[in-house]
């Protein structure tokens, strides 16, 4: 808009004057720079200085984004520029012009460009989805910044402040998954969500603080046998929900705001009127809001479980062969296997194959907490069809001789060796 003579407000009410101020719609750098002039803060070189620099700085924001060769691009880069500008002076000086128009005095006009750029790069950089599987992507990085840059500050404090809490809830979920030697690899490839996670970990806090000594992060069969066991103590459900011990003070807040949905579930779970399978089946409200490991193995083997239970009115006995062709899932190759008894010594989740991801991530679990091989054998002992049970506890067997140490071994720090051993031995997948 165009600016009225300041001279008419002196015969005008205070009031008008203050609404002409509400509507003033210049630019801040503009308005920083018109009172730095008006008041001595910028000299006539400072202002020659400012006026060498601009075309330069409309050049380069030109060729970032399109071509400088272009009127119509040189133009938008102009606007690009100063909305850059008073997007750094707006965040470094709360709205100060004075203090604005003494940042343009101090420093180059060429810097202030350069700190707007740097927030909204930050700013994009940030988690935009608090669902770990959608980490990482930042190929439309250039697109959003040519979109950012003609934004207002308005529009980038609240996506500021809708990001901050994104991270905030990412970093509250890390930290929960960490102590229950989940790391964020297993989250990526599973595409959990940051509050789901969060609610999960708050949800085994009650339910079983130890779990979290133990490092046991529930799948659907552990939650439902640990649940089933506090219906028979007919507990009531808290009314209050302490956070772990040991939670960073900056994390607290994130988590206590799914305390409330965590203590609006407990009383569903505890009663034994709601059957829980309905509030546990994958596709269901409940379920949606909380990460389970998926775990199909231990999934069938409780299902089948059930099924022998019911016909012999009794305990059931052990899974037959048909119950380990169901969970391998027909994969009963060499590489398939050594996968899954892998992965039972590890204490990771069962798994016939491993993506790049996850089987970097079992590294890193064998290094922490190392092989329990006997783990596999008993399993195998227990599950695998008798007529190959031997073959199969010695191909074990010499794969843990073979490999065992460097799968093991700190000395791989970057883990070349250990993953080539997987990518040879095991069923591993780009």
């Amino acid at each position: 808009m165009t600016v009225p003579d300041t001279t008419s407000l002196d015969a005008q009410p205070v009031a008008v004057a203050n609404a002409l101020k509400l509507h003033d719609a210049r630019p801040f750098f503009e308005k920083a720079l018109v009172h730095g002039a008006q008041h001595g803060i910028l000299d006539a070189a400072r202002l020659a200085a400012i006026c060498a620099d601009a075309p330069k700085g409309m050049v380069q924001i030109a060729r970032y984004f399109g071509s400088e060769f272009l009127r119509p691009e040189l133009e938008k880069a102009r606007d690009r520029m100063v909305n850059l500008i008073s997007l750094y002076l707006l965040e470094t000086t709360g709205g100060d012009v004075a203090k604005a128009a003494v940042s343009l005095r101090d420093h180059s006009f060429l810097s202030r460009s350069k700190g707007g750029s740097d927030m909204l790069k930050r700013l994009i950089a940030m988690p935009e989805s608090s669902n770990f599987g959608m980490a990482g992507y930042d190929d439309a990085q250039t697109p959003l910044l040519a979109v950012w840059s003609l934004r207002s500050y308005t529009d980038y404090q609240a996506e500021l402040a809708r990001r901050s809490e994104i991270a905030q809830a990412i970093r509250a979920a890390q930290w929960l998954a960490e102590q229950y030697d989940l790391d964020t690899d297993e989250l990526e490839a599973a595409g959990a969500d940051a509050e789901a996670v969060i609610r999960t970990g708050l949800l085994m806090q009650a339910l079983a603080p130890r779990a979290m000594h133990l490092g046991e992060w529930p799948n659907t069969v552990v939650l439902e046998k640990l649940v089933t066991a506090l219906r028979k103590k007919k507990l009531a459900a808290p009314t209050q929900l302490p956070l772990p011990a040991g939670v960073p003070a900056e994390l607290r807040a994130v988590m206590q705001a799914q305390c409330a949905s965590v203590l609006a579930d407990l009383p569903k779970l505890l009663d034994a009127a709601n059957p829980l399978r309905n509030l546990l089946r994958p596709t269901g409200a409940f379920r949606a809001r909380y990460f389970l490991l998926d775990d199909p193995l231990a999934e069938v083997d409780h299902y089948h479980r059930s099924l022998d239970a019911i016909e012999e009115g009794g305990e059931p006995p052990r899974p037959a062969s048909k119950t380990w062709t169901r969970t391998t899932q027909g994969n009963e190759d060499e590489h398939s296997l050594l996968t899954l008894f892998l992965c039972l010594a590890a204490g990771a989740p069962k798994k016939t194959l491993l993506t790049e991801k996850a089987a970097a991530s079992l590294v890193r679990k064998i290094r922490k907490s190392g092989l329990q091989p006997e783990l596999a054998t008993a399993f195998i002992r227990s599950h695998a069809p008798g007529a190959y049970q031997s073959d199969y506890i010695g191909m074990w067997n010499s794969f843990v001789q073979e490999s065992g140490k460097t799968l093991g071994s700190d000395m791989d720090y970057q883990m070349h060796d250990a993953l080539a051993v997987l990518r040879r031995e095991c069923h591993v997948v780009g």
